[in-house]
């Protein structure tokens, strides 16, 4: 279940800073505002979908 709503919400907040993204190429937001977040975005959703399977120790 959780699982669902992890993917459900990452892929919204893609699809935000994605939004915003294209917002600042049009110059109707400043892009050195709008890149970062598209980029934090994008680095976070890796790092989660990445570091759930890994070796905790015994």
């Amino acid at each position: 279940m959780t699982k669902k709503i992890f993917t459900l919400l990452a892929v919204f907040v893609l699809l935000a800073a994605f939004f915003l993204n294209v917002l600042g190429l049009m110059k109707i937001l400043p892009l050195y505002f709008t890149s970062p977040i598209l980029f934090i975005v994008i680095f976070i959703i890796l790092y989660m979908l990445n570091h759930r399977k890994t070796f905790r120790g015994f």
